[in-house]
């Protein structure tokens, strides 16, 4: 167990993060690059002081100094499936419903297996702490001893988790083991509530907790209207304890028989979201409480239209945008002008196991490349601001827990990543051509970092304060 010493440290190096709480049009305004900068930690874990290392008063420096090339916010991943930690780069031969079918049911049945499950757990969080993902919307398993395991590592290794098992009730036969009907799906999702939401090892309120739960139906096609009717009315139960929502929206649209296509035939509805947003009768006619909120994050949204988008956004609700999947799924991209305008908050997604890419920077990379492609008209480059906003503050946002992490403001709980690029990246950051105007060289120098950081460079994760990772 940490002490009040270890935490009670200064950080030094290279600084940069999204200060404030910006809309997400005005991040570029709100980039602090310190070239040489200084974090300080107090006994509780929280940030004391932030400026130029030259600055800093004399208790900040005189405490012990951790000493790093670069110093970024945490990364925040708004979508990862825990059972899918195995099922990287697995050949579906199809789309979505073709890989879930073929790929995914039969691994996920595998955590039925308690000792698999647990090493499963184990294996998936040594991957976040590798990558730095300090926070993440965790996809759950179908089984309760998996979702034990998940929390119980997660605890061990100091970070901080949403999670809620995977509710089935319908599927293809090669979901049979994760299915269950809809009475035992109501009961084992609110006795993971009960046990589970709000754990914390320092006693902290449970909307700021380290361990904190979510209703998680695997899409529209694994539930019923019963099961959502059933789902609506737990979250209406739940909300003021600040338990979550996390799901798939609209995230394969081939002509026919795409997901999407089949949402709307399976239910009757005019739009997809209308089944999670309780109008999941035929003709959208409401038939329970609905499930958005401001703590309702969506992955994917792909192919929403703008009503969905506006409705998304009058709801405080948010969408973990995953590009590396929605390549890999052939599912078409997530329009980024046209989605951010409507003022939904769109934070970004790993999608593991569809994604292949574990390290933040990575998807990064990914949408500045598949965004700068889009059609003429929507084509966007992303501005290193934007991008270093999706991987950190913005999710910290989607979590509804931007009070607490994201960035470096004095007050919140330090969160951060130790920066120590290897060859490659060290090359492309001291020979790189450079502006000669000040602002926008380290701006140019953030993308180096975001667009050139590997694993190996992460020699350090702190998460409250806490050392983590590395020394």
């Amino acid at each position: 167990m940490d002490t009040v010493q270890d935490r009670h440290r200064t950080y030094r190096g290279h600084l940069f993060h999204i200060a404030g709480s910006p809309h997400s049009a005005a991040v570029d305004a709100h980039v602090v690059s310190e070239r040489d900068g200084a974090i300080a930690v107090d006994r509780q874990g929280r940030i004391e002081w932030v400026g130029p290392w030259g600055r800093a008063p004399r208790h900040v420096i005189e405490r012990p100094v951790a000493r790093a090339a670069f110093l970024l916010p945490g990364f925040v991943d708004t979508h990862v499936h825990y059972p899918q930690v195995y099922s990287t780069d697995a050949y579906g031969g199809g789309q979505l419903l073709e890989w879930l079918d073929s790929c995914i049911f039969p691994a996920e049945a595998r955590f039925k297996d308690e000792a698999f499950a647990r090493q499963a757990a184990a294996d998936f969080t040594a991957r976040r702490l590798a990558v730095g993902t300090t926070s993440a919307m965790v996809f759950g398993s179908a089984f309760p001893h998996a979702q034990d395991a998940l929390y119980e590592q997660s605890l061990a290794a100091g970070l901080r988790t949403v999670s809620g098992r995977g509710v089935q009730v319908l599927g293809p036969p090669s979901a049979s083991m994760l299915l269950t009907d809809e009475e035992e799906a109501l009961s084992l999702v609110a006795a993971e509530i009960d046990r589970w939401h709000g754990t914390d090892p320092e006693q902290r309120p449970a909307h700021e907790a380290m361990i904190q739960t979510a209703i998680v139906p695997r899409f529209s096609l694994s539930t019923t209207p019963r099961t959502l009717a059933g789902l609506g009315e737990l979250f209406t139960g739940h909300r003021d304890r600040g338990v979550y929502v996390h799901t798939h929206l609209s995230e394969n649209d081939r002509p026919g028989d795409g997901e999407c296509a089949a949402v709307r035939a399976a239910y009757g509805v005019e739009h997809y979201l209308d089944t999670y947003d309780g109008l999941f009768l035929p003709g959208s006619r409401r038939g329970g409480d609905s499930l958005l909120g401001r703590r309702t994050i969506m992955a994917h949204a792909v192919h929403c239209a703008d009503v969905e988008l506006r409705r998304l956004a009058d709801a405080g609700a948010s969408i973990a945008h995953c590009p590396v999947s929605q390549q890999f799924l052939g599912s078409g991209t997530m329009p980024w002008r046209r989605t951010t305008a409507s003022g939904v908050t769109v934070a970004m997604g790993t999608d593991v196991g569809a994604g292949d890419e574990w390290l933040m920077s990575r998807v990064l990379a990914s949408a500045y490349g598949v965004h700068l492609s889009e059609p003429a008209g929507a084509s966007v480059a992303l501005t290193p601001g934007e991008l270093l906003f999706a991987a950190t503050l913005a999710g910290a946002r989607a979590l509804d827990q931007e009070r607490l992490t994201g960035n470096f403001d004095i007050g919140k709980e330090a969160d951060l990543l130790l920066i120590e690029p290897t060859e490659a990246l060290a090359g492309a950051i001291e020979f790189g051509v450079r502006a000669d105007e000040e602002d926008r060289a380290h701006r140019q120098l953030l993308f180096t970092l975001l667009m050139g950081l590997r694993e190996s460079a992460i020699r350090g994760v702190v998460v409250r304060g806490r050392v983590v990772r590395g020394s």
